[in-house]
């Protein structure tokens, strides 16, 4: 008997590779947000930077040439004349011919006082806010915690309201029309500048504070032989943007200053603005001063805004 084995059907061919479904290719979403945003960082950057500009553009033009053609965006009647009247390099038959006063402005002098305050208000408010903030950070005294908040609703009172007892008190004590007369309000105690580090110190572990107290070292030697180096990146940052603040001071500096003994950049600024011919203000002179005295300021932002950025985010602020 014989068996026949059953037909089976034809073999299931294989597509060819023409015929094979080819994955497609997905195209990405054209990325509108990131246009958009670049966009709109462009435009804040130029709105921030074209007054820079506009100054500039002042500054090397003619106070003659600009009174013809105001709107232009070119410097007018290109000439350094606005520069040579800031530092004193102009005779006053020329300044006077430019448009400027010819009155001279001791620009040296009122750049030395203003290095001299910002430089030592500086040293002396970081170093004692240090002290201050370590203090409030791991020092545990009855009344710490009151103390502190007083630090912090301090900051929420108005400096138009601390004007007058500082000026009375400065008044008293005979040091009106000096240096350390408009150093001393600010010379020793911010209460943002300890608040910022106080953020920094509570993030330090206390473990290696605790490893230095058990081999014999005091608070005082913890302090300045290992949170003072551990800290350089805070305290920079502080001392920038004190430095900063301290330069720009202008009210009280006005309050405070009337000889060239004593008086700031930023102040001699309005004097010279008050200096102006009958014939209008000494606007190439004016914007070239103003350039000059904000000068070192953007450049030590432009050299640590980065830093200064990553210590802030680091300390806790938002």
């Amino acid at each position: 008997m014989t068996t026949t084995a059953p037909t089976r059907g034809p073999a299931p061919t294989s597509p060819s590779a023409a015929e094979r479904p080819t994955p497609g290719r997905t195209r990405k979403p054209f990325p509108w947000g990131k246009v958009v945003a670049w966009a709109v960082m462009i435009v804040f950057l130029f709105i921030t930077l074209f007054p820079f500009y506009w100054m500039l553009r002042t500054a090397l033009s003619s106070n003659n040439a600009l009174a013809t053609d105001p709107s232009s965006l070119l410097p007018v009647g290109l000439n350094s004349g606005g520069f040579e009247r800031v530092f004193g390099l102009q005779d006053v038959e020329t300044a006077i011919a430019q448009g400027g006063s010819g009155a001279s402005i001791n620009f040296w002098r009122y750049l030395l006082n203003s290095v001299v305050v910002a430089t030592t208000i500086t040293v002396v408010q970081t170093f004692s806010c240090a002290m201050a903030a370590y203090a409030f950070s791991r020092l545990h005294w009855r009344g710490r915690d009151t103390v502190f908040l007083i630090f912090l609703g301090s900051l929420m009172i108005p400096q138009i309201f601390t004007l007058l007892p500082n000026f009375i008190l400065i008044k008293n004590l005979g040091l009106v029309d000096t240096l350390l007369g408009i150093m001393l309000p600010s010379l020793f105690i911010s209460s943002f500048a300890i608040f910022f580090l106080r953020q920094f110190f509570n993030n330090v572990p206390r473990e290696v504070e605790e490893a230095a107290l058990i081999d014999g070292a005091s608070k005082v030697r913890v302090f300045f032989t290992l949170i003072l180096p551990m800290s350089v990146a805070p305290l920079t940052t502080l001392a920038l943007l004190t430095y900063m603040t301290a330069w720009n001071e202008y009210f009280w500096s006005l309050m405070v200053s009337y000889t060239d003994q004593s008086r700031v950049l930023t102040v001699a600024l309005g004097v010279f603005r008050a200096q102006a011919p009958g014939t209008g203000p000494d606007w190439s002179g004016l914007m070239a001063a103003t350039l000059v005295a904000a000068a070192p300021m953007l450049i030590l932002f432009a050299l640590f805004a980065k830093r200064i950025v990553n210590s802030i985010g680091f300390s806790g602020i938002k």
